[in-house]
This record gives structure tokens, sequence and C-alpha cells, in this order.
């Protein structure tokens, strides 16, 4: 029968050991094997030609995670001293979560608090138990035939103190036919990989062996580096609009109240602005607003309108305006940018973080990322956006899309825009024309066509998630499998 040098190596290492069965970690160490994936390539080949048998088996130890002394065996130490302790009188002792936790544990043992006091119950069979386990683990992994697994399962509980660790361990017999090739004796010849010029001319060749390659073999994956899905989204949407002649900004994440909604027409009464919709600063508690004069156009424009419209009929206040705060959208990036670039062509993108006070679930999160876009040209429009939209998601993969007419507080019309994905509409962003209130203090003639649309809820549309905490979630088996993005 023929067999490879791996296959003849690995029956030595068998026979060397001298058992009916040996481990694969054995016959990696006796056959001195560079990795185990030569053993187990080599054993696959001799189970197939009838030389071998594998045997599985779970392989289950425990492991100290975080040492510190149990909870209970503090507290009973003192006790065992004492006779009788009072509650009060241990939380000054020991910390509160000790106290706490061990004092559970001692009552589940028999220990009695009667009268805000604990009395004195000999259990030093059980706290032995612990202490002595406990110790055993600060040497070295145990197996589960060496543990009280009552303890164990108790001992796991603890957020974190020890951990459970399985694996499968391989066993390898002979079978009759292997002991019978081992018994007539195996030579083993040096093979090579590839033949050069010089073994072919001199002839050399006839005294290797040639090492025979089977494509179909077992092989570990080998997992190149490459970015984190959401990055290559982020670089995809970047080239799209770059493409499209737009210019990328990135703004301060800390701002003024004054930048991130005043300038935005947005009413300092706007239930947005409230203490459990914003995250407001205390260093720096406040920003000041440098142009004074924006600003008053600004209060006029809050208060009444601006000669444009009613405005809010409110007393404005500047103190509430400079209230320092992480930004809440992108937004702030295209308003700061209309103001250094007041007259046409604008094109501008960001790609950013924003913050909210939002509670996190699958569809939610207080941390997110917005793509914002502001287009102003003497010839902008309604439709022109809308063509903008089109084309944007038709290179992201969406060309079916449909837009909804919606409302924002600083744009007019304003619409939601919604994609065609495995059949249902899923709405990704909202879009409009700032409205006049925004643009004229500002002195801006032309339309300005805004956007912003959500990266994440994108993401889990193409990557096929029901969940947006795992795209931050770090499940290095997930991110290995996921394919680069075109």
């Amino acid at each position: 029968m023929e067999l490879s040098n791996l296959e003849k190596r690995v029956l030595l290492a068998i026979k060397e050991a001298g058992k009916d069965e040996v481990s694969t970690d054995e016959i990696l160490e006796i056959g001195k094997f560079s990795q185990m994936v030569e053993v187990m390539n080599a054993l696959s080949w001799l189970r197939v030609k009838g030389l071998v048998k594998i045997r599985e088996k779970m392989d289950v130890e425990y492991c100290l995670n975080r040492d510190e002394e149990l909870p209970e065996v503090q507290i009973y130490e003192i006790l065992k001293e004492r006779r009788e302790l009072e509650i009060r009188e241990l939380f000054k002792i020991l910390p509160k979560n000790v106290v706490t936790v061990g004092m559970g544990h001692l009552r589940k043992m028999g220990i009695p608090l009667e009268n805000g006091k604990l009395k004195f119950v000999n259990v030093d069979d059980e706290i032995e138990k612990r202490k002595n386990l406990l110790s055993l683990l600060r040497e070295r992994c145990l197996k589960e035939g060496e543990v009280d697994l009552e303890i164990i399962k108790d001992l796991l509980r603890r957020k974190g103190l020890i951990k459970k660790k399985e694996r499968i361990i391989r066993y390898v017999s002979l079978t009759n036919l292997g002991r019978k090739i081992l018994d007539e004796g195996i030579e083993i010849k040096e093979e090579i990989t590839q033949l050069t010029p010089e073994l072919i001319q001199t002839g050399k060749w006839r005294d290797y062996e040639l090492k025979r390659y089977d494509v179909g073999l077992f092989a570990p994956r080998m997992y190149s580096a490459k970015p984190h899905p959401l990055t290559q989204i982020i670089e995809k949407i970047r080239r799209i609009f770059l493409m499209m002649g737009f210019d990328e900004v990135q703004g301060e994440y800390v701002v003024s109240a004054f930048w991130d909604m005043d300038a935005l027409f947005i009413p300092q009464d706007h239930p947005a602005r409230e203490m459990q919709d914003t995250f407001y600063l205390k260093k720096p508690a406040r920003i000041p607003i440098e142009d004074r004069g924006y600003m008053l156009k600004v209060k006029d424009m809050h208060e009444n309108g601006g000669g444009i419209s009613r405005g809010w009929r409110y007393e404005w206040s500047e103190e509430i305006a400079e209230r320092a705060m992480l930004r809440t959208h992108t937004t702030v990036n295209s308003i700061r940018y209309l103001y250094e670039h007041r007259k046409p062509p604008v094109r501008m993108f960001s790609i950013g973080r924003v913050f909210r006070r939002e509670n996190m679930d699958s569809t939610h999160l207080p941390e997110f990322t917005q793509i914002e876009g502001i287009y102003m040209d003497e010839d902008a429009n309604f439709q022109v956006l809308l063509g903008i939209l089109k084309e944007f998601y038709s290179l992201m993969g969406f060309p079916t899309i449909r837009f909804r007419p919606s409302y924002f507080p600083y744009t007019e019309p304003s619409l939601e825009v919604e994609v065609y994905y495995n059949d249902q509409w899923l709405e990704l962003g909202g879009a409009g024309i700032f409205r006049p209130e925004v643009t004229e203090p500002l002195g801006i003639e032309y339309p300005v066509l805004a956007w912003g649309l959500g990266l994440e809820r994108l993401a889990m549309i193409i990557l096929g998630l029901k969940d947006i905490r795992d795209l931050y979630i770090s499940d290095i088996d997930w991110l290995r499998n996921q394919p680069l993005l075109r």
C-alpha cells in the first residue's frame, strides 16, 4: 500500500507510544510534527485506507479567571471567631458587595440570620471544599472528574470568577491492517516537492520520492486582513460622492446649541433639546457665539420671522443657544459650511458620528453615523434633489427607490427615501430644501438641497443583519467570513 511520508510518520508515532489508543496531541509531540494540521491530514487518509480508527471525546476543564477570596469564606472566618455578628458591623469590616453575596451563600449552607445578626453554625466542611477547590485552581486547570460539580456550577455563576473550557480530543487506534503494515516495516525516504533542472539533468530525481498533492484535502482556512465591513461601506459612500463632484467636510463633535439647533430654525422649546434627548456638557458648559451680526439675524428669525414668516413667536435666549453639547446630527456641518461658502456652486458631504440619548435596542444606539450632504446652485430645485438621491442609491446597489412626503423642522418641502429590498420597502433617510428661515440670515439667494441618511440602517440591509448592535460586536468569526464589498 502506498503511503506518504506524513502517513508513515504518524504510524511510527502511534507505534512508539505503545498504547492501544493515542491522542492526536501525543502523536504531534512524539512525531515532532510542526503543526496539528499535518497530523490530521495524515490521519484522514489513514482512516480512508483502513489503517486507523478515530474516536472523539469532549474534554472539559475549569480554569481560574479571576483570583480572589470567596465572600462566604471571608464572612465565615470572622463569624467563626466572634460566634455572632451584626450585619451593620459586618458592613464596616467588608465591602458591601462581599457582604451581600457572601451572606446569601452562607444562609444556603444553614447559617441563620436572626434580628439582624448572623449566628455561628459549623459548616467547616463546606467552606473547606470551596477553599481547597480555589487553591487547586490557582495551581492549574482542573478536569471535570477532579471537581465537585455542584460547587463548580455555583462558581460559574459568579461573573467570570472561573471559566469553562471545552475542546474535542481525538484518540487514534490501529486496525488489524494498520498493525500488519507496521509489522512489515516502514521505510521513510526523503521527499521532494518540485523537480529542478539539476535533478532532471543529473538523474538524481530517481533517488527521491515525489510528494503527492490532493487539492481536495482538508487545509486550514487562511484569513487575510481586511477593513471592517462598516469601514468598507463608508469608503464606498465616500467614493460615490467624490465621483459626483462633492467635497468632503469633517466637523467637531462638541458644538454649541446655536449651530446644532438655532441656526437650523429649530425652536428653543423643541422636544429634541430636552436633557433626555441630548447630551449637554459640563466642561465646557458654554461656547460663545462669535459672529454677533449673524446671531442677531437668527434671533430675529426665531422671534419675528425676519420679515419672511411669522417666526416662532417667543423670546429667544442667547444663554440657551450657547450651551455646549455633543452634535445630534451632521447637519451642523452643513450649516457651518454654508456660513463659510455663501456663493454657488456648493457641493458638500460629510460622514460622521452623532450622539443622542437613545435607549439601546435592535434598531437604536446612542452613538451612530450619519451621511449628510447639501447642494446649492442657481439651477437647484426639487427635481435635482430627487436625481441626486436616485443616483446615489443606484450606485449603492438599490436601483428601485421611492419618495414619500414628510416633515423636518428645517426643510420644506421634505421627503423620506425608501428603497425596495427583499420584497419590501425600507425607509433609509430624509431630505428636502432648506427653509428660507435657515438660508435668509446667511444672505443665500438660491435653493439649498439637503439630505441626511443613516449609515447603520443602510449597513444592516447590505450585510443582512437584524440587530444594529451586531455591527459593533467584535465577533471574530463573523468578521472573518464577511466578503470584501464592491
